[in-house]
């Protein structure tokens, strides 16, 4: 990613970062993106009192000219239905299934974070500027807790954790002969064929291995971010704009650069091609499969949704939103293979799949020091750690977190004013380990 010379201000710079999934920032060392950080209860939404008033203030109004500035953005990652237009993914009339509760005092856990200072849960969690947290030990939530006006009802922005549903469910159609892994994407996308796409396997598209032209200069408009950003209705277009208007006719537009299957680039455009496969495949609006083939099933407590473009395309690689409860049953039936509440959800050769990773020869070629030894595989994060790990994550800190081994699931929603993984990841790493020893204990 090429940045301009020109110190921005923080709230300027992530912007962009904050929309997409901020690949390149991400990977860029943690020295490098250590803005000053305001501390967080001056950031809190108490505090800051956003859309509080009847009618709200001009300085306590969020809309689309300032809900992805920060700290407007910790508002926005709570409510972005009443900002955007959203497809909700229903969770049926069933009874919520069961999350048994055996609580533990973690809060006062203490453990060395990546300076080696002693640290308690409860710190991490505050200077990680998190807004909701649930622990699940054996399937028992040992550790719940909710900050800046989170309640276990509300929704949460995920940004890219988005992108490990759409790789589950294409996952599961490869398994079920639905999909073949070995095509090319034109087989199922032939809008495509003029496209990066053209000559890309689905495989390569699953693992984020194909090559396609996406800069993310956040600086330059002409660079592919912006078109990605105008098209889906994340950023307002520009007067006189006369690109695409929907996700799927921007995703045209990209051209090939590089060989494909070569090495690991994260691109969120990716994801939006195998989330169109999916819907091609099985002729259903991708919130409508979440729902009839997940979140009914797994018997949520609350209505997921996802954001949609001009023509309803859902940013399958971006747009869930979701509650911390509910992603913690999401992580529960991964760590049993694909079954929870009575109901196979997944088959466990999927499970399996995904869980054993990738290529880690390849993913080194995608820039991302602060994952060592990581692979990445069906759209999931796999650690290859010694208690088999792997996770979903997001942008400003959105992670589920399944540890087979300690039996431990873990959701953390968070609203950090940094966007990419590289400058928290490293005391992550440091809190997962912390957590797995503390539940075993």
């Amino acid at each position: 990613m090429i940045l301009s010379r020109r110190r921005r201000p923080l709230a300027e710079r992530l912007i962009l970062p904050a929309l997409l999934g901020a690949a390149s920032l991400a990977a860029l060392p943690a020295a490098a993106q250590a803005p000053q950080l305001p501390p967080p209860d001056a950031v809190s939404l108490d505090k800051l009192g956003y859309m509080s008033t009847f009618p709200p203030t001009p300085e306590q109004r969020v809309d689309l000219t300032n809900s992805y500035k920060y700290p407007q953005l910790r508002w926005t990652m709570q409510h972005l239905r009443e900002l955007v237009p959203t497809h909700n993914i229903r969770r049926g009339a069933a009874p919520a299934s069961a999350l048994p509760a055996a609580p533990k005092p973690l809060d006062g856990y203490v453990f060395e974070d990546d300076k080696g200072q002693k640290i308690t849960v409860a710190d991490w969690l505050k200077a990680t500027y998190t807004d909701a947290i649930v622990v699940l030990h054996k399937g028992r939530v040992v550790y719940e807790r909710y900050d800046n006006q989170m309640k276990p009802s509300s929704p949460h922005l995920l940004f890219s954790v988005t992108k490990s549903f759409t790789g589950l469910m294409a996952a599961q159609l490869v398994h079920d002969g639905k999909i073949d892994d070995q095509a090319l994407v034109t087989k199922y996308v032939p809008e495509l064929a003029g496209s990066a796409w053209g000559d890309m396997k689905v495989r390569e598209v699953m693992d984020m291995t194909g090559a396609v032209r996406f800069r993310e200069v956040y600086t330059d408009p002409t660079t592919e971010i912006f078109g990605y950003s105008w098209s889906s209705g994340l950023l307002p277009r520009p007067p006189g704009y006369q690109g695409a208007t929907n996700i799927y006719d921007f995703l045209k537009t990209l051209k090939k650069e590089g060989e494909h299957g070569a090495g690991f680039t994260y691109r969120t455009v990716h994801s939006e091609v195998l989330g169109w496969i999916v819907s091609r495949v099985t002729g259903r609006h991708w919130a409508d499969l979440m729902s009839e083939n997940i979140w009914q099933k797994l018997g949520m407590e609350e209505d997921a949704y996802v954001m949609v473009d001009s023509v309803g395309t859902p940013l399958q690689g971006a747009g869930l939103n979701a509650t911390a409860r509910d992603l913690a049953r999401v992580g529960e039936m991964l760590r049993l293979g694909g079954s929870f509440n009575g109901q196979k959800i997944f088959d466990k050769a999927v499970i399996d799949d995904t869980a054993k990773g990738g290529d880690r020869e390849k993913f080194k070629a995608g820039g991302m020091p602060f994952r060592p030894g990581y692979s990445y595989r069906n759209q999931w994060w796999i650690l290859h750690n010694a208690d088999g790990a792997y996770e979903a994550s997001g942008i400003h800190g959105q992670m589920i977190h399944i540890n087979p081994a300690a039996e431990m699931v873990v959701v953390k929603l968070s609203s950090h004013p940094v966007a990419g993984a590289g400058f928290t990841h490293p005391l992550t790493l440091k809190a997962w380990a912390a957590l797995a020893q503390a539940v075993r204990q």
